[in-house]
């Protein structure tokens, strides 16, 4: 079994723009934590608005939910991203796709190792730590 999977749901693969498994799991170990299972799920912002109706009660547009299932240091979740939202959010930005996608992936990650963005403070930490890990990508 890989400890970090990608699957397209409702989208075609653009396999060239995601970003390597090995700097996400650079990244998770960096953190003092161990990958058992994370699924990155590419979708629309139909699909992801969809779940985030039926799992969070919100009904808008994001380019993430995160479910965590995780454990002591033991990560384990679904990771879904919108890629309508990346795209956007990369051009609101003037930033690349793939950047923007590495940002919205390690954010993801994050979640799971247990870092949220509810208050202002915890979004200054979060956004802090993607930033910590975008730098030390090769773009």
């Amino acid at each position: 079994m890989k400890k970090i999977n990608y699957f397209f749901l409702d989208l075609p693969e653009f396999t060239k723009s995601i970003p390597t498994k090995s700097w996400l799991m650079d990244c998770i170990e960096k953190e003092g934590r161990l990958a058992l299972k994370i699924d990155f799920m590419f979708c629309s912002d139909v699909y992801l608005q969809k779940l985030n109706k039926k799992y969070l009660n919100h009904n808008t547009l994001t380019d993430v939910i995160t479910l965590d299932y995780s454990f002591k240091k033991h990560l384990l979740g679904d990771i879904f991203i919108s890629i309508d939202r990346v795209k956007e959010n990369a051009n609101t930005y003037e930033t690349t796709f793939k950047k923007e996608l590495s940002r919205v992936m390690i954010h993801g990650i994050l979640h799971l190792i247990g870092y949220n963005d509810k208050s202002i403070h915890e979004k200054e930490i979060m956004r802090k730590m993607e930033n910590k890990y975008l730098q030390e990508k090769k773009f």
